[in-house]
């Protein structure tokens, strides 16, 4: 008889530790999820402010063309990525390209100083 309830005793332990991992998988796994979610808050903002920093650096760098063109298509497959993979590379892309106009922005002083460029420079980074 002894043993029928160290048997019972070991298959209560069990039964409680697979419990506790289960529940701590689910834990884990929500917060993957809710931390993803915050990522992917920043990168739409930032997704959204590009069009008013464009708009901002268009109006003193006429010529340069080429960089707000690649902008808007850095943009563009950022909106279109439909997997996380996707969005983190396209991500890197569009840093890259608004690194390229954050450097415009030696070339034009005037450009440096105005205030609606510093304040979508600052809520880009």
């Amino acid at each position: 008889m002894p043993w029928l309830w160290i048997t019972l005793g070991i298959l209560v332990i069990i039964i409680f530790y697979v419990a506790g991992t289960y529940n701590k998988l689910i834990t884990l796994r929500n917060r993957i999820k809710d931390q993803w979610a915050q990522i992917e808050v920043q990168l739409k903002r930032r997704f959204d402010l590009v069009p008013n920093l464009v708009e901002t650096v268009k109006g003193y760098a006429k010529h340069e063309k080429g960089t707000f063109e690649d902008v808007i298509a850095a943009r563009n497959k950022f909106a279109s990525a439909t997997t996380p993979e996707a969005e983190m590379e396209a991500s890197g892309e569009l840093t890259k390209v608004l690194g390229r106009i954050m450097m415009l922005t030696e070339a034009y002083p005037d450009l440096k100083a105005d205030k609606n460029f510093l304040k979508l420079q600052e809520d880009l980074k």
